[in-house]
């Protein structure tokens, strides 16, 4: 397994030019690997398999150990610090969490991984940053929508990003983008169980081809 020290990606080199991650929520540990390769040849750079998928951590670590040096991958729905740990124990770098959890988040850069907690108001925007995470995920962005992101852009640290998650696709990425968003976190749209490799790979190009 890859160890952080051999790992020559890290989410501040990839981010600025694929600022997309893949959500495999459902995914089994005997596809997840195909799946990931799939999303690497499509150009996408970080993969995010959420805890609440059959054998998530089996998964994860496979993930990480076919693809750890070409992309971020990490956990999803992460909730309490027991699981950061256990995310860490896969070899993967990156925690996302639905809300924003101050044990998560500093059990997370404890270990030296990238902590992306959900965020939804003002409040918890500055309450992720003072707690050190650097990248917010809005959820779910389609409650909220575009005219948020511009409220929030308009206060928000300059090196704090926001990720819209949920309800965003290669349908609407432009209007997002147009918004302010500085990337997107995808799910239903790349891959739901019964996806093979192929399907989820041409789902990932015309993503890309919506972000490019």
């Amino acid at each position: 397994m890859l160890t952080k020290k051999e790992r020559p990606c890290e989410i501040q080199t990839l981010f600025p030019s694929m600022p997309l991650v893949a959500i495999l929520r459902g995914v089994r540990p005997e596809e997840v690997v195909d799946i990931g390769e799939a999303l690497y040849r499509a150009g996408l750079r970080f993969i995010e398999v959420p805890l609440n998928s059959p054998e998530p951590y089996q998964s994860i670590a496979r993930l990480n150990e076919a693809l750890g040096d070409r992309c971020v991958c990490g956990a999803g729905t992460v909730v309490n610090a027991d699981q950061v740990d256990a995310v860490a124990e896969t070899g993967a770098t990156l925690v996302v969490a639905p809300n924003t959890d101050a044990a998560v988040i500093g059990r997370a850069l404890e270990l030296g991984l990238t902590v992306m907690p959900g965020v939804a108001t003002a409040t918890e925007v500055f309450q992720a940053y003072r707690l050190g995470a650097r990248y917010l995920k809005l959820f779910p962005a389609s409650s909220y929508g575009v005219g948020h992101v511009k409220a929030l852009k308009s206060v928000m640290p300059e090196d704090a990003r926001l990720l819209a998650v949920g309800g965003v696709g290669a349908v609407n990425a432009r209007e997002w983008f147009s918004a302010g968003i500085d990337g997107l976190g995808v799910g239903k749209e790349l891959f739901t169980p019964g996806f093979d490799a192929e399907k989820v790979y041409r789902n990932a190009i015309e993503l890309v081809a919506a972000v490019s």
